[in-house]
């Protein structure tokens, strides 16, 4: 058959551990024999980077605000046992943080629904998405280690030499302290990402964030939707016949888990990694969950929500069989295909990512399942596969 073509490339970013092999079954069995694939290639393994000080991840972002689409595999944030375990120069920081901060980018991450593994929360029909906003925060923090008695205090100089100090704590012994930050203007791109993914969405928006607590930090995130929405989107939503609120985390976790879903949820950073986690595993598995980091200015990064699977890694180098779920992998995939096709007038590479995205639903409800998925689905008739072949499965219905 003649291959589907491809006018610009994808910027592809190569990861860690299991993901790297599955990446590499995903194109040799589910893409490359259907599309002449372009990609603008780049090793985002731990070595490579160890290698390069970090610079390919700096290089792959790149990239992707020059050609606007990219798909990323899972790879390391390494602590100190990653450090000893690759004899790694330093402790690099996490190359999504990294990325995420060149592209000025918003995560949304949804589950994957289906049929016979059902949410466990029986009240959600639809997929909630999660809106994280991925700039500074604890992701970015400043830390010290407090030895012992004295005073912490927080201190801004600005470009004239003036001192705006605040007292933080006063430490009668050991302790711990920790500094972080946002600016307005990431806070603007992640309010106005939001605002414009729930009109191509048609969807609900809430921000929820904790402003009784964090007057001054919390509280801005709060003024800037705000203000945002009623000069630029009020209109625009009332007309989309939509809604956007601004709640308390507290409360937002309270109101969703006795929602429908199919809405977007808005977070600060560390709140939509938590709350994306939540809603995944919910509704069965990180493995089953798209996720997608898009800039203001329309650059998209497809990846899996998930981690590199250590432990699958270990056995498929001793030779033994694993049953790792390749869905969010393939998603990203698919993804990233859809958009380019999008964005290049392609209509067959986007109705390739559809069929391929139905060919991997179809084989899972056919009851065909890496391990995972046993003991959440609600079928009778179950295939375990091992990863090779449920990905072998997927291309015969492919």
């Amino acid at each position: 058959m003649e291959k589907i073509k491809m006018v610009t490339p994808l910027v592809e970013m190569d990861g860690d551990e299991m993901t790297r092999i599955l990446w590499k079954y995903i194109k040799d069995d589910l893409i490359e024999p259907f599309v002449d694939l372009k990609t603008e290639y780049y090793d985002l393994g731990m070595k490579h980077r160890d290698e390069t000080d970090d610079q390919v991840t700096i290089d792959s972002a790149r990239a992707t605000a020059k050609y606007g689409v990219a798909v990323k595999c899972a790879t390391i944030t390494p602590n100190q046992k990653r450090v000893e375990e690759y004899d790694l120069k330093k402790m690099y920081k996490s190359p999504n943080g990294t990325i995420r901060a060149i592209l000025d980018g918003t995560v949304f991450r949804a589950p994957i629904q289906v049929k016979g593994i059902e949410p466990n929360v029986k009240s959600w029909k639809k997929p909630i998405t999660l809106a994280r906003h991925a700039y500074g925060d604890v992701y970015k923090n400043t830390e010290i280690r407090v030895g012992g008695k004295g005073t912490a205090k927080l201190v801004f100089t600005d470009e004239n030499g003036n001192e705006t100090t605040e007292k933080v704590f006063d430490f009668e012994g050991p302790g711990v302290l920790q500094a972080q930050y946002n600016i307005d203007s990431s806070i603007s791109s992640f309010a106005k990402t939001c605002f414009e993914y729930a009109l191509s969405t048609g969807q609900d928006l809430w921000f929820a964030s904790k402003d009784t607590i964090s007057k001054k930090y919390d509280g801005q995130f709060r003024d800037i939707f705000q203000e945002m929405y009623d000069k630029e989107y009020k209109t625009r939503f009332e007309e989309k016949g939509i809604t956007y609120f601004y709640t308390l985390i507290d409360d937002a976790v309270a109101r969703v888990m006795k929602s429908e879903g199919g809405f977007i949820w808005a977070c600060k950073n560390y709140d939509g990694d938590v709350m994306s986690d939540m809603v995944s595993s919910a509704c069965g598995s990180l493995a089953l969950m798209t996720s997608v980091l898009v800039s203001p200015k329309g650059v998209y990064e497809y990846e899996a929500a998930h981690g590199t699977v250590q432990r699958h890694y270990y056995k498929h180098l001793k030779g033994e069989e694993t049953s790792t779920n390749p869905v969010a992998t393939i998603f990203a995939w698919s993804g990233a295909l859809r958009k380019r096709g999008e964005l290049d007038g392609l209509p067959e590479l986007e109705a390739f990512a559809g069929r391929l995205e139905k060919a991997t639903l179809s084989t899972i409800e056919s009851g065909y399942m890496t391990k995972d998925l046993v003991n959440l689905t609600t079928l009778t008739d179950i295939h375990v596969c091992n990863t090779e072949d449920f990905i072998k499965k997927i291309r015969e219905r492919l």
